[in-house]
């Protein structure tokens, strides 16, 4: 968080916040957009899609009218393409060979809003909120973990259903950064 948080300072600092004009500056904040929504995509399993013609797949048959469910939580852990630890949070991975990974439909890979023409309509809107949000986040607060709590023992797994939840809540200390009390 640290690096992030150092970024958006570094943009915000004659302002004392963070715009929509400023996010272009921001890669390792959206870097860390795209990785959390890589293990903790907002629906773990995609819209439902209907197959319109017997289909073939890897040797499976799918026939007229199945109804097909993309599992977007398993496809972002698949050692296969995130063989780099792939249950890690490392945003840094999208700084090297993941560099042009985006999760707008193109890259199979990361797919948190769907593919296609049934992509999510508002994802631009959502994903720019949701940056601009964290970006003022962490430049007006520091954040610490509660009653000297390490990092490892935060549980992180998540409840499965419809959309992502935590099983237990996140707990942190927000502290109104210098020049904001």
């Amino acid at each position: 968080m640290r690096k992030a948080q150092e970024e958006v300072r570094r943009v915000a600092k004659d302002k004392g916040k963070v715009e929509d004009d400023d996010l272009q500056y921001l890669p390792y904040l959206h870097n860390v957009l795209k990785e959390t929504l890589r293990l903790h995509p907002p629906g773990p399993l995609l819209l439902p899609h209907e197959c319109i013609i017997d289909t073939k797949i890897n040797g499976y048959d799918i026939l007229t009218k199945t109804r097909v469910f993309i599992n977007a939580w398993a496809i972002g852990r698949d050692a296969k393409f995130w063989s780099e630890e792939p249950e890690a949070f490392r945003p840094e991975r999208f700084e090297r060979k993941m560099r042009d990974v985006e999760f707008k439909g193109r890259h199979f890979e990361l797919i948190p809003f769907g593919a296609g023409r049934r992509i999510c309509p508002g994802m631009m809107l959502g994903v720019v909120t949701v940056e601009l949000a964290l970006a003022n986040v962490l430049n007006g607060f520091d954040w610490e973990l509660p009653c000297g709590m390490r990092c490892e023992e935060m549980d992180m797994s998540e409840g499965f259903r419809m959309v992502s939840h935590k099983k237990v809540p996140l707990t942190v200390v927000a502290i109104p950064a210098a020049g904001f009390t």
